[in-house]
């Protein structure tokens, strides 16, 4: 299975580095020397990965084969893609990849439908499960403890207790508050 894990820069320096955008939470295991990642646009690849290194808070790699800043500015908003074997489980208890996660039925615990997973969201403060509801319409739901009570892999679904006016319908939210 392939993932985008970084997205390349601007060139840093004369001698051939990128900042990249990193889009991994494991960017020492993708993004490490050695590494061969594919590209997009595919033209552009496949890189292997010479050295990396952080500067100023932000990573910044250098391929092999690209050693002045006019190469390196030619592999600018090129897509990192590497490889993964989709059956891989990321090291913590309760740690999920992006698309384990995708295509999840999302239940209640009293297993009403709610809809499916269909974007993760990955916001500075918490990630947010893109959920289309069966009518089409989409609701956002915090990736946090107090609301995601289970992930069944093996079932594939995700139990939430969302707190009231999560998931309520916005026609009954009105009524409500129409009856006020």
């Amino acid at each position: 299975m392939q993932l985008v894990v970084a997205r390349i820069g601007r060139a840093h320096g004369i001698k051939g580095e990128v900042t990249v955008e990193v889009r991994t939470d494991e960017p020492e295991l993708r993004l490490g020397p050695g590494a061969v990642l594919a590209t997009d646009p595919a033209s552009a690849g496949p890189l292997t990965i010479e050295t990396g290194r952080v500067h100023s808070g932000r990573l910044l790699l250098r391929f092999e084969g690209v050693s002045d800043r006019t190469g390196a500015e030619a592999l600018r908003n090129t897509l990192l893609i590497a490889e993964i074997d989709p059956e891989e489980l990321p090291e913590g208890e309760d740690e999920y990849y992006d698309h384990q996660l995708m295509d999840l039925d999302v239940v209640t615990a009293d297993g009403t439908e709610v809809g499916r997973i269909t974007e993760i969201s990955h916001l500075p403060t918490q990630d947010l499960f893109i959920v289309e509801r069966p009518d089409g319409s989409e609701v956002m739901i915090p990736f946090v403890e107090e609301i995601v009570r289970e992930i069944d892999l093996e079932e594939q679904k995700a139990v939430i207790t969302p707190p009231p006016g999560l998931i309520d319908d916005r026609a009954e939210i009105a009524s409500s508050r129409d009856e006020s």
